[in-house]
């Protein structure tokens, strides 16, 4: 027996819960279907359970996308502190980290359970742990058919999350329903993950050394944050970061010392001692002394020429590397590209030629930066599509 119901979400994460919330509270009808078991894992393992849930700087420049003036409707109507209202409302609270990134103090579980309660608050009907079997597209709507029920809606949201960490559920589901409805999807590959070298490129023997401060560009767009150096290539938040604007086969350039000249941190030096213990007061030192043995032996700095010093300012200002790949969706935080936005209306997320059809968050063709931008992306774009279903 074919039920009825006005809008049905396939996707229980955070774009997929705040659309419900947002549709209940209008008085819509909602299900709310996800074939995962467990609700919103990537929630419950964002920044290491801690959640960073959005950004005081969130902006349409933090975005990566085919058409970068999308996201600007969506942000604009909900907002960081539209958010940040909702958590007051159940007690919760947060605090602040670098470059405006807030985490919630009582962890990603109280913000499912927050998102949950509000859910539940619009009535909606829980259907977890519930694969898909057929959607077919009607004259006033929507079928959906799982194994155990038949629901015929007027609004389909798709909020099915992109290909990212597959471990916990990811799939291309979202894409394929796009396709089928004709949707053009703009390529996907990793984003916000680590960057991998030929073996040859690898300096092993470093791995585990951070540079708490350090910048990496890739074309016009350069990132200063931490780097990590792992036994497969380079991680940390400036190398996530560029991640999502590298192509293969671009140079990346890693400044080690950024403003701070090599001349003026040897002159800072004694003249009498090793090189590699000289750069150890800028830099980690197994990373100076990695660096000085490239350059040959390990010398007093008064013995070195001009040239080698010269070729020593490359090396840490100036480090260019090509990286030969990335560790792939399973690292990866976002999934860059998505179902088009030139095929969505910026004010709705209802696909331009499909009227009833909505997509909303990762599955879309836009990426947002590290620290809580891609969250935030979830909300606004939730609340819009959940406004208008």
């Amino acid at each position: 027996m074919m039920q009825t119901t006005d809008i049905v979400i396939i996707g229980a994460g955070a774009a997929g819960m705040l659309c419900a919330a947002t549709a209940g509270a209008r008085g819509r009808k909602v299900v709310l279907i996800d074939h995962a078991a467990k609700l919103a894992e990537k929630i419950r393992i964002s920044g290491g359970g801690r959640c960073n849930f959005t950004n005081l700087q969130v902006r349409p420049e933090c975005y990566l996308s085919a058409n970068p003036h999308y996201c600007k409707s969506a942000l604009a109507r909900y907002t960081a502190q539209d958010f940040i209202k909702l958590m007051a409302r159940h007690g919760l609270t947060y605090h602040e980290k670098t470059l405006g990134q807030l985490f919630c103090d009582q962890g990603s579980g109280a913000i499912i359970q927050m998102l949950k309660a509000e859910v539940d608050a619009g009535g909606a009907l829980w259907r977890m742990h519930t694969p898909i079997e057929q959607i077919e597209r009607l004259d006033d709507g929507f079928m959906v058919r799982t194994a155990a029920e038949t629901w015929r809606c007027a609004s389909l949201v798709i909020a099915s999350g992109g290909l990212s960490i597959p471990q916990i559920g990811a799939s291309a589901f979202g894409y394929e329903l796009a396709r089928r409805f004709g949707l053009e999807i703009v390529p996907t590959a990793p984003a916000l993950v680590p960057l991998t070298f030929q073996p040859q490129d690898l300096w092993s023997e470093l791995a585990g050394v951070a540079v708490p401060d350090a910048t990496a560009t890739c074309g016009r767009t350069r990132f200063r944050e931490a780097v990590l150096l792992t036994h497969k290539g380079l991680s940390g938040p400036a190398i996530l970061q560029i991640s999502s604007y590298w192509q293969p086969g671009q140079p990346i350039s890693i400044d080690l010392l950024p403003d701070r000249a090599i001349t003026e941190v040897l002159a800072a030096g004694n003249r009498d001692a090793l090189l590699a213990n000289v750069l150890a007061d800028a830099i980690p030192k197994r990373l100076a002394h990695a660096v000085v043995a490239a350059l040959g032996e390990n010398r007093p700095l008064k013995q070195y020429p001009a040239k080698t010093l010269h070729q020593l300012e490359e090396r840490l200002k100036r480090w260019q590397v090509v990286p030969s790949g990335t560790e792939g969706y399973r690292k990866a935080e976002v999934t860059r590209g998505g179902v088009a936005t030139s095929a969505l209306d910026s004010r709705t997320m209802q696909a331009k030629t499909v009227p009833g059809l909505f997509f909303i968050g990762e599955v879309v063709d836009v990426t947002g930066w590290l620290g809580g931008y891609n969250f935030q992306w979830a909300w606004s774009s939730g609340h819009v599509a959940g406004s208008h279903a």
